[in-house]
């Protein structure tokens, strides 16, 4: 998928600079919540093959990713992140549409995700693609530092 010079594509391994970008991502999240309300799946658990994983790019350059496990009754998402250099440029939005399509395809029912309530840009990202807040799902405890949400595909 390619749009205003942004180009999103699975990648199945995890590249240096996509890895430098989810160090950043690491980072940002650290200084926003607890360590105990921080849900970040190992970025080797990426690499998995029920893990399907997306990453954008401006002329090569990684500037954001993101992706989706996929469980079986429904896909869940996780490392969704848009560095400094995609921000302002519709990445997060590029980036959650290709997932989207992909879980379409993949037929899976619905799609679910955990955030947390310091990031209203992104929870307006995902309000305005269908995606309407819901209680915790699988492994999660109700949290002051958690939102779930779910979008029926």
């Amino acid at each position: 998928m390619t749009e205003t010079g942004i180009t999103i594509a699975i990648e199945e391994k995890i590249a240096p600079e996509v890895k430098a970008l989810l160090d950043a991502s690491d980072a940002f999240f650290a200084d926003l919540y607890p360590p105990e309300s921080n849900h970040l799946v190992d970025v080797s658990a990426l690499e998995a093959a029920d893990v399907t994983f997306f990453v954008a790019r401006i002329s090569g350059r990684a500037v954001g990713c993101g992706g989706y496990l996929n469980k079986g009754q429904y896909g869940e998402i996780k490392r969704l992140f848009v560095g400094s250099e995609g921000r302002g440029r519709k990445v997060g939005r590029l980036l959650m549409q290709a997932i989207i399509d992909h879980a379409q395809q993949a037929k899976l029912p619905c799609l679910k995700l955990e955030m947390g309530p310091s990031q209203p840009e992104a929870e307006a990202l995902y309000q305005s693609l269908g995606f309407a807040e819901t209680g915790p799902f699988g492994d999660y405890r109700e949290d002051p530092y958690s939102l779930f949400m779910e979008k029926t595909l």
